[in-house]
Parts: C-alpha cells; structure tokens; sequence
C-alpha cells in the first residue's frame, strides 16, 4: 500500500509540474517562462544574411526592396541609386524583378560543415542563418511555399544542413525571422513591375494600394515614438506568418528564435500563440529555449529583448542581446564592405557581457557560399581570443559594477557607430563563483595597471586577494592594494593581443 501510496503522489506531482509549465497565449502565462542558463552562459553567438539578395552584392540587404523605387514611387529619392543600378544592370522590373535573382542564388560552394567549423573555431555557443529575410524566400525545406531554398536556387535545405552540423559541434541552434517586413516590401500596387503580378502574389506578399503604406519609419521616428505606425497585415498574412513559424519549431527545434523589429504588423493574438506554441514545444521536447525581441513587440519578461546595432549604457539585472553586422555598411554580402576589426568586436563582446547581455553577431556569407577571407579572418582572431580569455567571458555574470573608464556609451537603435574604440584605461568586470575577472581593453604603457574601482576607499571589494594571475600564462603577478587603486605590476611584453585579464583569486 504504501508504495501504491508513493507512486500515486509522484504522478500527481508530475501532472502538477507538467501543467505548471505549460504556456497559455496570455502575457501573463508567459512571463512564467525562464531565460534558461544555457543563453547566460552562452555569451556569444553568429549568424548570416545569406539569400537572394546576396546575388546583387551590392550597397545592402535591403536591395530588394529599394531596386522597386521607380519614378513612379513615392520613396524614389531614397531608393534612385538602387533603381539605376538595377535596371542598368538587369533591365526593366517589368522584366527582371527581384524573383529572377533566386536561380542566380545557387550556393554552388555552400559547405555546412566548413561552416560549422568556422563557427565553433571563433567561439561561439550558438549559431544558424536567417530562415526567410523580409523577401519572402524561405531557407528551409518547406511545405507551406514553392518559394524556398530546397525547391529553388541552391536547391537544399540549407537550415536542415547547418542545424544537424552546428549540433554536432555541441552548439545551440537558432532560427531568425524577419517575415513581418514583408508585408509592404515590395509595391504590390505597382503594376509596372512584376510585384504586382498575381501569380507571384505568394513571394511578393498581398497587393495594396498606392499610398496605403508608408515604409520604413527612420532612426529617429522609432527612437522619438513617432505617431506614424505600420498597418496591421491582414489574417492570411498573419496566419501564414505563425505556420511558417510552427514549420521551422516542428522540423528544426530550434534552441532561439530570434525575430527582427516591426512585429506590430502582427496581430498580437498570433504573437501570443507563437510564444506558447515555442514554449510548449520546448517542455514537450524537455528542451530549453530563448525568444528575443525588439522594442515593444513583446510584453516585457515574456522573451529576452534584443537590440540593434547598440548596447547598454549600465548594467541591467534581466539577461538582454544585441545583434550586429560584423561589416559596418551592411547585413549581407556587398562589393564594397568595410568590416569591424577583431579588436573592435571583442571590446564589443566584453562591455556586453559585463552588462548582463550576449552576442550575437552577424557575418556576410557570398552567393555562392564561401565565407569572405576577411571575415574568416576576423572570426579565428576572435576564436584565438577566447581559446584564451574565454573563462572570464563564457558561464560568467556580472560584478557589483561593470566596469570602470572614460567610455561612454551612446544607447538607442542603431547607435553603435556612435561609440569610440575602448582604451587602456578602459576596464570591465565579470564574475564566476568566488573569483572576480578584470579585463583591461589595452595594454598600458605605464608598466603596470590600476583598478581604481578595487581601490581601498572604493569598499567595493571586502574580500582579501590571494593572487591575480594574467590569463595566457601561468606567473602570478605582483601586486598592491592601496587606497587609489588596485596596482598590479605587469610583464614587459604584452601577453596576446587585444583586450588582456586579470584573474583575481580571494
């Protein structure tokens, strides 16, 4: 009997947790989800525009829809360059829109374990491409559209080769979407161009009226919370938007979802349903997963809020994300890029993380699948970097402050380029267990560095300091504690490159 008895409160026990942990499409319900430790512990993470509008290679991702702005449109002084270049390229949009691009798009040197390589090689945790961008085009074998990446162009499931390489490597897999922006991309009303033509109606999204949309609100629109809003996507947009969503959870199960502004062209019901429709195949799967958003997309605590091309000023006490381009002009592949140096990402990577967020970080894959050399090159150095000073980034989290040094940060959407390049005198803080992580951003040239934040009169620090070690070698450092500072005397030749740690033992 009493084994009876034991069996029968562990099963009600089991239907207690189990209906604890299931999600209703309610922000309420869904604040009960938990940012699992595995993204706090991730830090850093890659993923690529890579799709048809890599073809063109040129200005930005954004091609699609700017090579559309004909005389005839309203937004034609933004997009002139784009529509000149086009139609002196390719010819009339009558008679090569943006569909002709995907044959061109054959990703004839697309390697998913070379990549997967490449990515564990640079460190990071999590990885995946875009699933569909803002042209329509899905990257995954689908049942619910003719126009993706396994019935045309490469003719592959590109996400179901990097999902089972980037798990081999014991990295998390992501899937981002940006599916909402197609609603309005591309001028359904123009009937000079083939976007207005009805059997290419389910790439080009749903015809609308000339006028009926204005696109995109500017930087400073969103940041000021401009009145202008975008018109909500009628139910069969919307519907097509949470199918293809539950597509990729079903076939892929994915470890992040990831979703780009502008969701406020979703009905909210369908946000909701896809929060706990992800949520609950997560608990079915006994798998933990991350949804991030931006702005107001999200009800807050319901998802990880991410930002763009920006960090934080302060340390915040929810675990956040930023994503940004590893070249400054543009998300995907151009002829003309200018690419971030290593040192300017990992000074990007620890500021993050000494604030509570993570990486990730996006790179521009060519057409034709090859990784440009610059970027591979920038990736390994970041790879070097971590090999040795990942300890005091990977699995940790935040001090009591996060840093110390003239660096200000400039926040808001797309404000990264308005933050300088970090100095010696810049230094941030991690933590894991009892031992505390300085890391400096250069190397000083006085011969020794002072932690004015570990300073006696600071009282920050209570504890006694055993030892502090530079990580890359294994001599203890010397050092004394005074009343300005924490004084550490260093080598003479600076020990790796870039931004330098101080492990500091209690």
């Amino acid at each position: 009997m009493r084994t009876l008895f034991l069996v029968f409160v562990w099963m009600m026990v089991s239907v207690g947790t189990a209906q604890e942990r299931s999600y209703e499409a309610d922000w309420q319900s869904l604040k009960n989800h938990r940012t699992p430790e595995w993204f706090r512990d991730a830090k850093f993470g890659i993923y690529c525009h890579w799709g048809p509008y890599s073809v063109p290679a040129y200005e930005n991702e954004w091609y699609s829809h700017w090579m559309y702005t004909s005389p005839d449109n309203p937004e034609y002084k933004q997009g002139k360059r784009f529509y000149e270049h086009h139609t002196e390229t390719y010819g009339p949009l009558n008679e090569f829109g943006y569909k002709d691009f995907i044959p061109m798009f054959k990703a004839e040197k697309f390697d998913a374990t070379e990549w997967a390589d490449l990515f564990e090689k640079a460190g990071a945790k999590f990885a995946g491409p875009v699933s569909e961008h803002a042209d329509g085009f899905a990257m995954w074998d689908s049942k619910l559209t003719r126009w993706n990446a396994k019935n045309m162009g490469p003719k592959r499931d590109i996400m179901g080769e990097l999902a089972k390489e980037i798990r081999k490597r014991d990295m998390k897999f992501i899937a981002t979407y940006h599916r909402q922006w197609l609603f309005g991309w591309f001028p359904t009303w123009d009937e000079s161009t083939d976007a207005a033509d009805p059997q290419y109606a389910d790439l080009y999204g749903p015809k609308l009226k000339k006028g009926d949309f204005q696109y995109p609100l500017s930087t400073k629109e969103i940041d000021e919370g401009s009145d202008r809003y975008y018109p909500v996507g009628d139910k069969k947009f919307n519907e097509d938007w949470l199918a293809r969503l539950k597509e990729v959870i079903d076939t892929y199960n994915p470890d992040l979802v990831w979703f780009d502004n502008k969701m406020d062209v979703i009905d909210e019901a369908y946000r909701k349903e896809f929060l706990s429709y992800y949520y609950n195949h997560g608990v079915k799967n006994n798998q933990e997963v991350v949804a991030t958003y931006k702005f107001y997309d999200f009800v807050k605590g319901t998802a990880v809020l991410d930002v763009e091309r920006a960090r934080m000023s302060e340390m915040k006490d929810f675990p956040w994300l930023t994503d940004d381009s590893i070249d400054w002009k543009a998300w995907s592949d151009i002829s003309n890029p200018d690419y971030k140096s290593a040192n300017r990402i990992i000074d990007f990577l620890v500021d993050v993380v000494s604030k509570n967020g993570c990486l990730l970080l996006n790179i521009t894959p060519k057409a034709n699948g090859e990784i440009p050399q610059e970027v591979q090159d920038r990736l390994l150095e970041i790879g070097k970097w971590l090999d040795q000073n990942g300890e005091a980034i990977y699995g940790t989290r935040p001090w009591e402050v996060y840093g110390e040094g003239p660096a200000k940060v400039v926040e808001g959407h797309l404000s990264e380029r308005k933050n300088s390049d970090n100095t010696a005198e810049d230094i941030r803080f991690t933590k894991k267990g009892e031992t505390l992580y300085a890391i400096q951003l250069d190397w000083p040239k006085s011969g020794e560095t002072v932690i004015k934040t570990l300073g006696k009169e600071n009282k920050l620090l209570q504890k006694k300091i055993k030892s502090i070690e530079l990580l890359g070698t294994s001599q203890k450092l010397e050092f004394v504690r005074k009343l300005n500072g924490l004084h550490i005397s260093l080598p003479k030749t600076p020990v790796g490159e870039h931004a330098f740690v101080f492990k500091i033992n209690f």
